[in-house]
């Protein structure tokens, strides 16, 4: 039974991102790192093969390494699918982009694939861990950004891989297991230096383990001294740019986050605030206003019954494994959170750098599921089993409805608000800050345009908008456009970023507008 239900889920999945991937958006970044993606192929392949490299026909148009403004970001995952691009013989732009979008879904299906088996193992249950996996995907916002979020979501995939690769050296320490965690360790800092937190629980809980397990410290020292040399050599080797530098390339990649001096503001309870001086309850508060209601109630009750297990007899708990598991996963949804709160560190576009922690809390809400569950076949009458009850009905209203949303909000799902109507949504905060609808609107103004040469503009800061997804259209679409200043222009198209009020009427009449759940998140004015 197992099996075909498990392999059926993931198989319609993937039939959905072939279906589906197609009608995304280009993100902000995802040209620029692709471009870093290609500036560290061609390092490679000048180290490699100097003179193959040379006959490229564009090798003099590609900066070189010591040109690039993205060293601190990992290519790990950029490179194979450049290189993929080569294999599919993708070369005009629209099928450059589609084709990432289509493997950065299979990547964080893969990472869906291993969050599934890590609730499976967590709860003994294939059933209760293919339903963690269900709200992982009937999350509306990860469910878009899994499509072209290849920084956030990537990591999440692979940070998953790293928290499973833990948990199975923890419960085997062995050679392989050993060097399993250490590939996905390195791994995972190749796609973000933030990774390097596998670090800190692997030692941790490794060490926890030694000490109700002291059999295998005679084990620890080989094995510790193999994890560190052979993560080093991963993240070494799938980062070209830390090749000639290892150490100080890497403090150096490691230091620009919180080192990260940018002046861009953003939009946060109604008022545009710097990123330098965003308040503490920033991340909690994204978290909570685009999460499901009822994943949000289950958590909490995961984490009252998992506080309620540790006060009642910590040595006790902490002794079973069941008990150290708990604790790795409530670390790796806790921990981050807590210094990103406490050390006050830059993020932006709401919780997005935090997605790798989403794992630990869908985790946390299954432990919530359990015990409703065993409330409410345990008791047969009184409050406690009603509770239980309306969480579980709740539950699965929940994910009704955001099923829905998906569908409804398609292909903007990332715009999902959970308890906020649109009209307050779009005030208070960011709407479409990846510029995804950028790629409609201009498709609206060339339907409805016969004229050869169609010029459209937006505001200064949002250009990229226009640029990037540009890209997804037509050859024939494409060489219409003329981008231009505002005064120039016939058509003005605005996604609301950076300018969240309302246009005057000098900027144009509206002739097309974009919502998604009630928020407006583009519009074509005709000047």
């Amino acid at each position: 039974m197992r099996r075909p239900v498990v392999g059926l889920f993931f198989g319609l999945l993937g039939v959905l991102g072939v279906l589906l991937h197609r009608d995304y958006g280009l993100p902000w970044d995802e040209q620029l790192d692709r471009l870093n993606g290609i500036i560290s192929l061609k390092y490679v392949a000048l180290q490699l093969a100097p003179e193959l490299a040379r006959r490229e026909p564009n090798f003099a148009l590609i900066p070189d390494m010591r040109d690039n403004q993205d060293t601190d970001h990992g290519v790990i995952f950029q490179l194979p699918v450049l290189l993929l691009e080569r294999v599919a013989g993708a070369h005009d732009s629209r099928d450059v982009y589609f084709l990432r979008h289509l493997l950065t879904f299979f990547t964080v299906l893969g990472g869906i694939y291993v969050f599934y088996r890590l609730a499976a193992q967590r709860f003994r249950s294939w059933g209760l861990g293919l339903l963690g996996a269900a709200l992982f995907v009937l999350s509306p916002r990860l469910f878009a950004e899994a499509f072209y979020n290849y920084k956030d979501l990537v990591f999440l995939a692979f940070f998953t891989g790293g928290i499973y690769t833990l948990t199975q050296l923890i419960r085997q320490p062995s050679w392989r297991t050993t060097l399993l965690h250490a590939g996905a360790t390195g791994a995972a800092i190749d796609v973000r230096t933030m990774g390097v937190l596998l670090l800190g629980l692997t030692f941790c809980f490794v060490g926890l383990e030694l000490v109700y397990r002291p059999i295998l410290r005679q084990r620890f020292v080989p094995l510790a001294i193999l994890y560190l040399a052979v993560t080093v050599a991963v993240v070494v080797l799938g980062w070209p740019y830390l090749w000639e530098n290892p150490g100080g390339h890497f403090l150096e990649a490691f230091q620009s986050f919180s080192r990260y001096r940018s002046d861009m503001t953003v939009q946060y309870w109604g008022e545009q605030v710097s990123v330098q001086e965003l308040p503490w309850h920033y991340a909690p508060v994204w978290l909570l206003i685009t999460t499901p209601v009822a994943y949000s109630l289950l958590f909490l009750t995961g984490l009252i019954t998992l506080a309620r297990d540790v006060l009642r007899r910590p040595a006790a708990w902490l002794r079973t494994r069941t008990g150290r598991q708990d604790l790795l996963y409530a670390a790796w949804f806790l921990g981050p959170l807590v210094a990103v709160v406490g050390l006050q560190s830059v993020i932006y576009d709401g919780w997005r750098h935090l997605y790798f922690i989403y794992p630990a809390f869908l985790l946390l809400a299954s432990r919530g599921i359990l015990a409703a569950w065993s409330y409410w076949r345990n008791h047969r009458l009184g409050i406690c089993r009603s509770l239980a009850a309306g969480l579980l009905v709740f539950l699965g209203g929940g994910m009704l409805h955001a099923a829905f949303r998906i569908v409804q909000d398609h292909p903007y799902q990332n715009v999902y608000f959970s308890v906020l109507p649109g009209a307050v949504a779009e005030r208070l905060f960011e709407r479409d800050y990846w510029g995804l609808s950028g790629r409609q609107g201009l498709e609206w103004i060339l339907a409805h345009d016969a004229s050869p040469r169609v010029s459209v503009a937006t505001d200064a800061r949002t250009g990229l908008v226009l640029h990037n997804n540009r890209l997804l259209l037509s050859p024939t679409e494409r060489a219409r456009l003329v981008f231009t200043s505002p005064a120039q222009a016939r058509y003005f198209l605005s996604v609301y970023r950076w300018h969240p009020e309302p246009y005057p009427s000098s900027i144009g009449r509206e002739v097309y507008c974009i919502r998604a759940g009630g928020v407006k998140i583009l519009s074509v004015f005709q000047r």
